[in-house]
Order: structure tokens, then C-alpha cells, then sequence
């Protein structure tokens, strides 16, 4: 396969938002110039990413140390619940929002961020439906271990996190991630002083620390859309809910379905921990992965910027900017990895300490094997942004099922025999499955669209 050699990517995003044709920069200060604001932006959303991935890493530590490991393990398992709708959340709407915002609606950001607003209410009554039964059936079982109230807390807090959500990722669209930070800093401060506040007067509780979230996603977001109308365009007008929910589920079905089969292999140990060895596993699995969450938040605040950048470079630059995006892409995340593990690793002991006051000691030395499958998994995000930029998020899907099937086939009889290290074992053997799978495919796709451009052209010389 034959490459253009890309230009610099913040020109061909400044350049095109301006009407200007890209062109190539021509000097090694030009580039220069050309990736300072490309920086500057990559650093915001880092800082809004990090800034949300830090509450909820103290909030999920200090819980960790306060609560009881039943309580803890309640609050992980109505967390693990969290998580699947936030998949559902994301491949619904904030996937395709960055995707469509970038292309199709950039025109009329503002009236497509209003139909976006009534999708959100229509998954919130659909979220409370669901949830608040499953609370209430806990509720009738007499669970005793804090799961009633946690799944309670989780229905509460579910549908303000997600407005929360959508009104940060509002920002990307027009590439300006400097709001959506300063919205995360005043969730952050809302969080963290809110649950000391809860631990002062002895009121900490899953359930308590789930309405605390509520509260300050509920507040934030407020902060956040009221500033919205003043910044997206509309120069055109946007579609209704309607006509942006049928693009959307064009779009999200297949990524709807690879969100189940990513959830498969990563949160349904949770449930299977708490169903045959206790709910305190599921707060021991819950301990260690605490400490893999600043990476994957920094990695999800970097491809909430690159997915709609590779959009955007797919439809101006063509099938030939393919290989190249995917290999700085997987470069960067599996380097920003392993940099990552090789600070902690060698003071896991030290770490756990400090972050958990003693606890879970017992479980410090599967950290390493935590190291291994989050490195698989960053090397997986490379291939399936630029799959996703390339509006085919049907092969990512393909990709999460082998992860999926792999995650059914060993990783339950792993964790039946093994306990929480073949938990971990069964992840890993999923995640390399998953790497392997997406970029095989990728590479059949740009084969495919390869030979697809060059017969077209031969035949329009002809």
C-alpha cells in the first residue's frame, strides 16, 4: 500500500474549520507553529480527563479505605452496572457525536446538540426503569451487604453523569477543550469535598456516595450547557431528535453491540466474583484496576480528540493517511503504558499502603499481570479509532466478540478455578485477542478500499 506523507495535523483541523485549503507546512518552524495549537489542545483534554479521571480515582480509594469490603464490593458491583449503560451512553451518542459533528452536522452544531439533549432524556427514563428495579429486587431479597442502596444510588446518579458527559464532549466538537476542563475542575472540587464532608459526619455509603456524584455531574452540567449556546455554530439548522437518532443508530448499532462484547471480557467478573466466591472479591478486583484508571481516563480523553481529528484527516486525505495514523496512534498509547507500569510496578507494595491504608495487600502482587492486559489494551486503541473515524465500527464489533467468546470459553472456568488471578488471566488472553483481531481487519479494509480507489481509477483513464 502506497502513503502520502501526511502534513501536520493541527494545520489540515485549523485550516479546514477556516474554509482555507490545507496545504503542507514548508519549514521545520512552520510545523513547529502548526503543532502548538494541536498541543495546546491534546494538553487540555488531558488536564479535563484528567481532572475527572482523578476525582473518581480518589473517590473509588478513599471508598476503598472507608467502607467495609462487603460495602465496597456492593459499590463495585452497582459500578460495574454503571458501566454498561455508559457503553450503550457511548456508542449511541457520544461516539457518533464526535464522528458526525466533525462531518455531517458541523454546520449546525448547535441545533444537533439539542436533539442530542432529548436522545439523553428518552435513555434516562429507559435508565431509571431498569436500574430502579433492579434495586427494588435487591431491596425484597433482604441483601444486607449495601447493594440495595448501591444500585439505588447508581439509577440516581446514572442519567446526570451522562448529561454530564454529553455536555463536555458538547466542546470537542468545535475542538475546544478548554471549557469542558474548567467544568471538570468544579466537578472535581464538588466530589472530593463533598465525600470528605460525608465522612466527617459518618454518612459514607455507596448509596450516599452515588447521590454525591449526582449532585455535582447534575450542577456541572448546568454550568456547562448554559455556556454551549454562545460557542456552537448554527448556520444551518439541525436535524430532530428523530432524524439525528436514525443516523446515530446507523452509526451506534454496531458499536451498541461491540459496547455488550467489550463489557463481556472487562465487567462481567464482577457479578461472577459476587455470585460464587463473595462480594469482597469483587471489591478486591475493583482495588486493583482502581490503579489502571488514570491511564485508561487519559487514554479516553486522548481519543475523545483523535477520533474526530481522523475523521477528518480520513476524508481529506483518503485510504492513503490509514497506515500511518494507526501506527503513531498505537505507538503513542502502548509507550504512554508502559511508562506508566514502570513507575508503579516496582513500588506496588508502597503503593497499595498508601492508597488503601493496608488493605488488599493480599492481592499486590497480581499488579503486574493488570500491567500486561492494560498494555494489550492500549495497543488495541490505535487500530479501532481510526476504524471508528472510518464510520466502520461494525469490525470493532468483530474484534470484541473473539474477546468476548475468549472471556466466556476460559475466562469463566479460570476464575472458578483460580480465584481472582485467573480473573485477571481470562483479561488478558481477551484483550490480546481483541488487539490482534482489530488489526487484522483494519488492514483487510484499507486492502479492500486500496484496490477498490486503484480499479476506479483505472477504469475513469481509461
Amino acid at each position: 500500500m502506497s502513503e502520502r506523507r501526511p502534513y501536520d495535523s493541527s494545520t489540515a483541523v485549523l485550516e479546514s474549520e477556516s474554509g482555507l485549503t490545507p496545504k503542507p507546512p514548508t519549514s521545520a518552524l512552520g510545523k513547529l507553529r502548526g503543532a502548538l495549537p494541536w498541543a495546546t489542545k491534546g494538553g487540555l483534554a488531558i488536564v479535563d480527563q484528567g481532572l475527572i479521571s482523578g476525582s473518581n480515582f480518589l473517590l473509588g480509594i478513599l471508598l476503598a479505605r472507608w467502607l467495609m469490603p462487603e460495602q465496597y464490593g456492593a459499590y463495585a458491583l452497582a459500578f460495574s452496572a454503571f458501566l454498561l449503560l455508559s457503553f450503550l451512553y457511548h456508542s449511541l451518542l457520544l461516539e457518533p457525536m464526535a464522528v458526525f459533528s466533525g462531518s455531517t452536522y458541523h454546520r449546525s452544531l448547535r441545533g444537533y446538540l439539542g436533539a442530542l439533549v432529548w436522545i439523553h432524556l428518552a435513555i434516562t427514563a429507559l435508565t431509571i426503569v431498569v436500574l430502579g428495579s433492579a434495586a427494588g429486587v435487591a431491596f425484597l431479597r433482604g441483601e444486607g451487604n449495601g447493594l440495595p442502596g448501591a444500585l439505588l444510588g447508581v439509577t440516581i446518579a446514572s442519567p446526570c453523569i451522562l448529561l454530564f458527559w454529553l455536555a463536555r464532549r458538547a466542546y470537542y466538537m468545535k475542538l475546544t477543550p478548554a471549557r469542558a476542563a474548567s467544568g471538570a475542575l468544579v466537578y472535581c472540587v464538588l466530589l472530593v469535598s463533598g465525600l470528605f464532608l460525608l465522612f466527617r459526619r459518618g454518612m459514607l455509603s455507596p448509596l450516599s456516595a452515588y447521590v454525591l456524584m449526582a449532585v455535582g455531574a447534575l450542577l456541572t452540567a448546568a454550568y456547562l450547557l448554559a455556556h454551549l449556546r454562545k460557542v456552537l455554530s448554527s448556520e444551518v439548522p439541525g436535524p430532530s431528535a428523530r432524524q439525528a437518532w436514525d443516523r446515530h443508530w446507523d452509526y451506534g448499532r454496531w458499536a451498541l453491540a461491540s459496547a455488550v462484547a467489550t463489557w463481556i471480557p472487562y465487567y462481567m467478573y464482577y457479578p461472577l466474583l459476587s455470585t460464587f466466591l463473595g462480594i469482597a472479591y469483587a471489591g478486591q478486583l475493583r482495588a486493583l484496576m482502581n490503579l489502571a484508571l488514570p491511564l485508561e481516563q487519559t487514554f479516553t480523553a486522548l481519543s475523545c480528540l483523535f477520533l474526530p481529528y481522523a475523521a477528518r484527516v480520513k476524508q481529506e486525505q483518503g485510504i492513503a493517511s490509514v497506515g500511518f495514523l494507526t501506527r503513531r496512534l498505537t505507538l503513542l498509547f502502548v509507550a504512554g503504558a508502559g511508562l506508566y507500569w514502570l513507575a508503579i510496578i516496582p513500588l506496588k507494595g508502597q503503593v497499595f499502603h498508601l492508597l488503601y491504608g493496608g488493605k488488599y495487600l493480599e492481592v499486590a502482587y497480581l499488579l503486574p499481570y493488570v500491567a500486561v492486559e492494560t498494555a494489550l489494551w492500549s495497543a488495541a486503541f490505535g487500530p479501532a479509532i481510526v476504524l471508528r473515524a472510518m464510520e466502520s465500527p461494525q469490525t470493532v464489533f468483530y474484534a470484541r466478540c473473539a474477546a468476548s467468546v475468549l472471556s466466556l470459553v476460559l475466562g469463566i472456568p479460570l476464575t472458578l478455578k483460580y480465584g481472582l488471578w485467573g480473573c485477571i488471566v481470562g483479561i488478558i488472553f481477551s484483550n490480546a485477542a481483541a488487539f490482534i483481531v482489530t488489526l487484522y481487519l483494519l488492514r483487510r479494509k484499507v486492502s479492500v478500499g486500496t484496490r477498490i480507489l486503484g480499479g476506479a481509477a483505472e477504469a475513469e483513464a481509461s
